[in-house]
């Protein structure tokens, strides 16, 4: 039989599953006592004032771009190598993202490209943890205070990772994390919005429930909200997800070792430089080919992967070249070199808490035997 290692895993147990089971036997599913009992757990751990969960990470940013006052015609600097949603968020309501170039060896925004894409139509600054790394945040905040610029970061992929001593989603006005269950942690789909802004949340909280204010009547809705409650289910397993965090970050922190001893020293592969203060949360294990590599291999690489068993996939691909991206704003090659060469060579190879020391020597031995 084929050995056959998937791409990604949750890490689910009797503690999460008898939870669940739990608020199936009670009489709340939905805006009862697991939210806010889920929200403690992250005002806790990460020392905020504010956590408002919600029905996933791109669901937090859209609502915080409402209560950042971001709308029809405001930019925002951000980075093109991310997960669409970052940017999709600021679309739905008419703001546009302006993309910059990110660091070759963070593969994160580059504070020094920043300054040059601010105009007068500039608003905010959204920062991606890209891949539990967070960026230069004190370069980014020295910007924005400079400019008059709000600030909202988006940690979907970083809980657990801290910049200067900080927890990562605590670094802006805002945070945002999502719980898709390729992420540290889990509650199938779902996220959270953590801030020490009375404001921001109270916005928050109203927007996610139809528009309601919190301390108002049942139907007294007086602005235009959304449903993007988490509910009851979700918030169960995530308690659980998060009283075992530790536990979580440890395992991840381990295949990620794994993976760095068996690739040292592999000169046609490289991997995201983790600077100096900041402390990585394991969100993916992602490696770049070197710019040596013959173009247009990579997808034979992926592909002779996939045939031995092996989950990969590229990550990520340039958000600016994305058929919708290219027809609304015209991006062409070249705009972003770097984001470009890096999106042209990433390879995500399995990484999840419960893949195997053996399954790490397996992937490693075929991908420098395909290399």
């Amino acid at each position: 039989m084929k050995r056959e290692i998937p791409l990604s895993g949750q890490d689910i147990t009797d503690a999460e599953i008898n939870a669940a089971v739990a608020v199936l036997r009670s009489e709340r599913l939905s805006l009862g006592p697991r939210i806010p009992e889920f929200e403690g757990e992250f005002t806790q751990r990460l020392g905020v004032k504010h956590a408002i969960a919600c029905s996933s990470g791109t669901a937090g940013l859209h609502m915080c771009w409402h209560a950042l006052d971001i709308g029809p015609g405001d930019e925002v600097i951000t980075t093109p190598f991310s997960f669409i949603a970052s940017s999709n968020s600021l679309m739905f309501d008419g703001g546009k993202p302006v993309f910059v170039d990110i660091d070759s060896q963070t593969w994160n925004l580059d504070a020094a490209c920043i300054a040059a894409a601010i105009t007068p139509r500039t608003k905010a600054i959204l920062p991606v943890d890209v891949f539990g790394v967070p960026p230069d945040m004190d370069a980014i905040w020295a910007l924005a205070r400079k400019h008059h610029l709000r600030v909202l970061e988006d940690s979907c992929e970083a809980l657990g990772a801290t910049y200067q001593g900080r927890p990562a989603g605590t670094l802006g006005e805002a945070g945002v994390f999502g719980f898709y269950p390729n992420k540290q942690m889990t509650t199938g789909e779902g996220g959270m919005v953590v801030t020490n802004d009375d404001r921001i949340a109270f916005m928050v909280r109203s927007l996610r429930n139809q528009g309601r204010d919190p301390e108002g009547g049942w139907l007294a809705h007086p602005r235009l909200g959304y449903n993007y409650r988490m509910n009851d289910i979700q918030a169960a397993i995530g308690t659980q997800q998060m009283r075992r965090l530790d536990e979580i970050l440890a395992k991840r922190n381990r295949v990620a070792k794994w993976y760095q001893e068996r690739l040292a020293g592999e000169k046609r592969l490289s991997m995201q430089r983790i600077p100096t203060g900041t402390t990585i949360s394991w969100f993916v294990f992602v490696v770049r080919l070197g710019d040596d590599y013959p173009a247009g291999h990579r997808e034979r690489l992926l592909e002779k992967l996939r045939a031995a068993g092996i989950g990969c996939n590229v990550y990520f691909p340039c958000i600016h070249f994305q058929p919708f991206y290219r027809e609304r704003f015209g991006y062409q090659p070249g705009d972003f070199p770097i984001t470009e060469a890096l999106s042209e060579r990433t390879i995500a190879l399995p990484f999840f808490n419960n893949l195997s020391e053996g399954d790490v020597d397996f992937v490693v031995k075929t991908l420098r035997s395909l290399l």
